[in-house]
């Protein structure tokens, strides 16, 4: 088994980015359940053309259930970036996996970047300057290959990171 030289867990932890998770959410929630009480307790039928009570009941079923898994996947999500003796592992859970050789890397860069600019926002992206792996900040290694490509790993310790990177390519 190889050895770890570094690993780094990152989590979507924004405030606005919770919030508008939140207020989506909870928009979804009081307007069915609104609807619910208006329709099966009051008994006023709800809207200008009115569901039949169990498609209501269905249809609400649904949001809620969507509501929950969506909720409970954005709190899955998290970037996990190990250095490890044979190579880079990088795990977008619960999304993507991807390994980088070192015999494939030419260039280690801590750099700072501009998400929005750059990668057009957060996750895994593909800009101009390559693909990203990113859940916060503007801060990162960029990792040149010897096929001209490039990968940005966001990291709130990329100077930590660049140095593991850089001491597992010399050996």
């Amino acid at each position: 088994m190889s050895k770890l030289r570094f690993r780094e867990v990152q989590r979507f932890t924004q405030p606005w980015v919770w919030l508008l998770l939140l207020l989506t959410i909870g928009v979804l929630v009081w307007t069915f359940g609104f609807g619910l009480v208006e329709q099966l307790v009051l008994g006023k039928p709800w809207g200008d053309q009115p569901m039949s009570d169990v498609g209501l009941v269905i249809s609400a079923v649904i949001a809620f259930a969507f509501s929950l898994g969506f909720l409970w996947f954005f709190l899955l999500l998290a970037l996990t970036v190990e250095v490890r003796d044979d190579c880079v592992h990088i795990h977008f859970k619960p999304l993507k996996r991807r390994t980088v050789q070192y015999r494939d890397i030419t260039k280690v860069e801590a750099c700072d970047y501009r998400p929005i600019v750059h990668y057009g926002g957060w996750g895994i992206r593909r800009g101009r300057k390559g693909w990203v792996y990113n859940v916060s900040g503007n801060r990162g290694v960029r990792l040149d290959f010897d096929d001209g490509t490039r990968l940005l790993i966001g990291s709130q310790r990329s100077v930590e990171l660049a140095a593991a990177i850089e001491t597992e390519r010399g050996r």
